[in-house]
């Protein structure tokens, strides 16, 4: 038996109609089920509207080490249309290296700037390829490809992509209508760049299986096919996998990579598994696995970075498109973030700390957000302090079946497409899965985030030298007796203690154990007096002045912080 090729793919993203099919159909040597736009309403569009696959296969370059042995490139054809882009986000976590697809003589458009920032997220390497320079005059096509190199690499200079290599090509001369027999251009500069961007991708058979399935058809005789990637793990014949979605285990009864049966695939592997008795309507694509190994969850915590080509601000209780595992559901955010004093801490990767305490957040704290009040005065001069780490509580519409630790990525794919705007707005990784429905009261108390509470009153009059009567800080109809014991501090500098009420007004006694000092028992002597002496109409504005300068009112400062999901809602001090 021939040796396994060393199977590496990559996804041809790009804007809609940038010949990302074309280029695909004129690398490949083999199609799957799913290559070249299968779907009816795709070939009479002329666009794709599915993750379609096909391969090609080529001598192991020397980097890849001596000896025989095969390469083969899973072309993953993703679609460029902006309604389709969940399908791409899908597809990006299976892709190791991909080729951004840019129409020469259109340049970046606003679909082509998305798949750069999924292939930021998702991937290691990429290739752009400036396509249809046959539609350049051939007296200008040097200088036009050199100028839209240049322009290319300036657009990458601040990417993880800077310094990548650009191939400029014709994947179908002529265009689409355009005879067979017209040669393409380029093509094979670009399977040399491809080789010598291989590289052996990180592959692990161990742990669960999980498989990202794109396609599902029946064969008379046979059964049901379900052809995908291997996400994770590895597969054999004979082994039980579910369908997680519907709850169905089924058998691996045969297996088929390219046409080329098989009898075990791993991760990375795009392989068609076989099973009998499975309607294959029941799934057009989702995910497969190991049995139970999945779990189905209504809310999760994730720790996540805002996308830095996103305009606007990423707002607590806003609802985005939230692509996990292969799902695209609504979903309502929550953000926080470690308490100031934690602010500079190391990032705790793939682990959630559910001792610690975290500071609730009206909106993600970014350079261009300063939202919490410790950055306000900073932001002043110049400086914000952000955190190294943040997170958000997602709480989706609707349950979504996923692995753990897998990619998240926040959307608003309801802005318009025709908008030169990008809607992916934040990614991220799911750390922590809610799988009971009821998690607002069986889990989320475990969640200590709190809210700083800050409420200002003032003193009325003194009582004696270790205790003062305060107003303003209370409503009328507010419950004194449950802020008994919490401590207050006089803008004088005294600390406090709230004793209980003072009368039917709202009106609180304060203790003072260490005793008011005498520069404010004189400060609240004056003001009780000026106040207590009756009319102004024989004032003078001097005397009013006067009085001013001397009455200066005490301020009453009480602040506690409130745990978010305590139902209790106690008031802590530190």
């Amino acid at each position: 038996m021939a040796a396994r090729p060393l199977n590496v793919n990559v996804g041809v993203l790009g804007h809609i109609d940038s010949g990302k099919t074309a280029l695909a159909r004129a690398l490949s040597t083999t199609g799957s089920t799913a290559a070249f736009d299968r779907a009816p309403q795709s070939r009479a569009r002329g666009i794709t509207l599915d993750l379609g696959f096909s391969c090609l296969r080529t001598a192991l370059p020397p980097q890849l080490g001596p000896g025989p042995g095969e390469l083969q490139f899973t072309l993953v054809d993703c679609p460029g249309h902006a309604s389709l882009i969940r399908t791409i986000i899908g597809g990006a976590q299976i892709i190791d290296l991909m080729m951004l697809v840019i129409d020469v003589t259109k340049g970046m458009q606003t679909q082509s700037a998305e798949c750069l920032v999924i292939g930021q997220i998702a991937c290691q390497k990429m290739v752009v390829v400036l396509n249809k320079i046959d539609l350049l005059p051939e007296g200008k096509r040097q200088s036009a490809i050199e100028k839209m190199t240049k322009k290319m690499q300036k657009t990458l200079e601040n990417t993880k992509f800077c310094g990548c290599p650009i191939v400029a090509v014709a994947a179908k001369p002529g265009g689409p209508e355009a005879p067979e027999s017209e040669n393409p251009l380029g093509v094979s500069e670009l399977i040399e760049v491809l080789k010598s961007q291989a590289y052996l991708p990180s592959r692990d058979p161990s742990g669960h299986f999980l498989m990202a399935v794109d396609h599902c058809f029946s064969i008379k005789g046979q059964g049901t096919v379900m052809t995908g990637t291997i996400l994770s793990g590895s597969v054999s014949l004979g082994d039980s996998v579910e369908i997680p979605a519907l709850k169905v285990t089924k058998k691996v009864k045969s297996m088929q990579m390219f046409h080329t049966p098989v009898t075990y695939a791993m991760q990375g592997d795009r392989v068609g598994i076989c099973v009998t008795q499975f309607d294959p309507k029941l799934l057009e694509r989702g995910l497969i696995c190991t049995p139970d190994s999945l779990h189905t969850i209504h809310a999760a915590i994730i720790s996540l970075k805002k996308i830095q080509y996103f305009r606007g601000t990423l707002q607590t209780k806003a609802k985005f498109h939230i692509t996990v595992g292969h799902e695209t559901v609504m979903g309502r955010v929550m953000f926080f973030s470690p308490a100031p004093a934690d602010f500079n801490e190391e990032i705790q990767e793939n682990v959630f700390d559910f001792e610690k305490d975290y500071l609730y957040q009206e909106q993600y704290l970014s350079k261009d957000s300063v939202s919490s009040e410790e950055n306000k005065e900073n932001d002043q001069a110049g400086e914000v302090q952000l955190p190294k780490q943040q997170w958000a509580l997602l709480e989706f519409e609707k349950p979504v079946t996923c692995p753990k630790l897998c990619l998240v990525i926040g959307s608003k794919l309801d802005t318009d497409i025709h908008a030169n705007t990008c809607r992916l707005a934040f990614h991220g990784v799911l750390l922590q899965g809610m799988e009971d429905k009821n998690y607002t009261e069986t889990f989320l108390p475990k969640l200590k985030v709190y809210k700083l509470k800050h409420k200002e009153g003032q003193v009325e009059r003194v009582m004696d030298d270790y205790s003062v009567i305060g107003r303003s800080l209370f409503k009328k109809e507010t419950n004194i007796q449950i802020f008994v014991g919490l401590k207050v501090k006089l803008s004088t500098g005294e600390d406090g203690i709230i004793d209980g009420g003072f009368g039917q007004s709202g009106k609180f006694k304060i203790r003072i154990p260490d005793g008011l000092k005498p520069d404010t028992k004189m400060l609240l002597t004056v003001a009780s007096k000026k106040k207590s002496k009756g009319g102004k109409g024989d004032m003078t504005k001097e005397d009013e002045s006067s009085k001013n300068d001397s009455a200066q009112p005490v301020a009453i400062s009480l602040s506690f912080k409130r745990y978010v999901f305590d139902t209790q809602k106690k008031m802590i001090q530190s």
